[in-house]
């Protein structure tokens, strides 16, 4: 079978766009011409281009559409064709209309979620299928609605934290390289022939290096950034990397708690529907997008598997809050172990949006600083050597 993508006209003169699965060219149009529809242009599908994956808000926006109607008592098969119908991304409609078409096959909506390849997470997909198998998918869908907007909440707390000191970085670079090869040079002309201090000659080797050899820095920035992208799909360095910000001073403590927070939601929302724990761990440890944590599922697994508590097996996790397996185990003594991992899920969430504005309180400051440093430095280059010229000037 092979996918089109096609724009077409209806006999009211109505422009559609979809996508349309068949044989060949052949059957192609013979399904449009059975959907009344006149084809304007059409062309296949690239496979390559269908590894498209919902962002959190559009996930939670599926969800959410998706639980509004099957709590309204709507059929999987209907509310899966008004979605694909209300929707205007390209790329989203096509996954819904061939949602729509394995649901029409008898397909159930986990497994024709599961065959759109990377479009949905692995945890949202074990959840609808959780739900279909306990009859309660409208909870489900409700729940992991609510899921994914903490998760886009939390990820868009946590670019807005990065963006002011990019914007404070990004100026710094700016500011100096204008000082550099516009203002300094004029100075640098009347001191040539003086004694001048240390930190002076350092400050005029650079200006006169970027002044024959400016095109170098965008290429040592474009090596630095590709080579960094290349690293971080290395296990081994992404790994060690990982390791190495959970380690960092006051900014590691906050990412614990961020972690901590991205754990216990993911877990609660699993359990709570029903997923054996041994797998909900295995779904959990995929999502805390942490290598060093991740790696160290494995042992927590095991321990499980052989009878330990969960508590005292999230406890040899490096990377996690310490309050975690407290209450967690409160939860195991209690017999009330879905409930805890919620509101244990609650209380981090809110800790994970004070640790994020944390975060920015600890960037300002200190990229003000370095920011100053650099200025202070350039200042003193030129004040040092301009006060010793004056002093000799008045002898």
């Amino acid at each position: 079978m092979v996918q089109y993508q096609f724009t077409a006209v209806t006999i009211e003169n109505v422009k559609v766009r979809g996508v349309i699965e068949a044989r060949d060219e052949r059957d192609f149009r013979r399904i449009m011409r059975g959907d009344d529809l006149v084809p304007l242009k059409f062309s296949i599908v690239d496979e390559k281009s269908q590894t498209y994956r919902l962002k959190s808000n559009e996930t939670a926006e599926f969800c959410r559409q998706l639980s509004n109607m099957l709590s309204s008592g709507i059929p999987a098969v209907r509310a899966m064709e008004i979605l694909k119908e209300r929707n205007f991304h390209p790329k989203l409609k096509t996954i819904y209309e061939k949602i729509y078409r394995e649901l029409l096959k008898g397909q159930a909506i986990s497994a024709a979620m599961q065959l759109q390849g990377r479009a949905f997470p692995e945890l949202l997909i074990n959840m609808f299928a959780s739900g279909e198998a306990s009859g309660q998918l409208d909870n489900v869908t409700d729940r992991m609605a609510t899921h994914y907007e903490k998760e886009f909440k939390l990820d868009g707390k946590i670019k807005s934290a990065m963006r002011y000191p990019i914007i404070l970085a990004v100026a710094t670079v700016l500011v100096v390289l204008f000082i550099f090869l516009v203002v300094l040079p004029q100075f640098f002309g009347m001191l040539q022939n003086y004694d001048i201090p240390p930190i002076t000659r350092a400050v005029m080797a650079i200006s006169a290096f970027l002044q024959v050899w400016w095109y170098i820095l965008p290429i040592i920035v474009l090596i630095i950034v590709l080579l960094s992208k290349y690293l971080l799909t290395v296990h081994s360095f992404r790994a060690a990397f990982d390791r190495f910000k959970l380690r960092l001073p006051a900014v590691g403590k906050l990412l614990k708690v961020i972690y901590t927070a991205r754990f216990a939601r993911t877990l609660s929302s699993l359990y709570s529907s029903g997923v054996p724990i041994i797998q909900a761990l295995e779904i959990t440890g995929t999502t805390i997008n942490n290598q060093y944590i991740q790696d160290q599922f494995p042992e927590l697994l095991k321990n499980v598997r052989n009878g330990e508590p969960l508590s005292e097996s999230v406890r040899l996790i490096d990377g996690f809050d310490n309050k975690l397996p407290n209450t967690i185990h409160i939860g195991e003594e209690s017999g009330r172990l879905d409930s805890m991992l919620i509101s244990t899920a609650e209380s981090f969430d809110y800790e994970a949006e004070m640790a994020t504005t944390a975060l920015v309180a600890y960037a300002e400051p200190i990229m003000i600083i370095i920011m100053a440093a650099v200025i202070l430095s350039v200042i003193l280059s030129v004040m040092l050597p301009m006060v010793t010229l004056y002093a000799s000037i008045g002898v």
